[in-house]
């Protein structure tokens, strides 16, 4: 598990599977957070980001003075990451079935052909997060 003290406004934490090429970034510029899924074979490039969820929007956190926590965990396999803020699940990224969930539902894109990744959907879903915390206790 990869994790950061931070203040709402200013945070960044990267994290790498096991399973290379696979990677995550969470990361607040000071007005959003958001959390990335990563090809690290991509270099440095935009082109490496596969997808993104926005995570929050700063203004609308209430305690945005304290000190708060992100953490990321992978699955056993590697294919999976899940960002949680302060022990609440928030996002997560499946590579291996090229799609992202998270709490905002946010942004959605119109169904591209040519993109590997399901974008017009980031619809939160419980049964996912289950069956990811099921294969942390295994």
């Amino acid at each position: 598990m990869d994790s950061v003290s931070f203040r709402p406004g200013k945070a960044y934490l990267s994290s790498l599977s096991p399973a290379v090429p696979w990677a995550v970034i969470f990361e607040d510029e000071g007005d959003t957070a958001y959390f990335y899924a990563i090809d690290t074979r991509r270099g440095d490039s935009d082109d490496r980001i596969l997808d993104a969820v926005l995570i929050y929007n700063v203004k609308h956190i209430p305690d945005a003075e304290r000190e708060h926590l992100a953490s990321i965990v992978w699955s056993p396999d590697g294919l999976k990451a899940l960002l949680y803020l302060n022990g609440y699940a928030h996002a997560i990224f499946d590579f291996q079935n090229r799609c992202g969930y998270c709490r905002t539902n946010f942004p959605n894109f119109m169904e591209d052909q040519l993109s590997a990744w399901r974008t017009s959907s980031h619809a939160w879903n419980d049964d996912v997060l289950q069956e990811f915390e099921a294969t942390l206790y295994r």
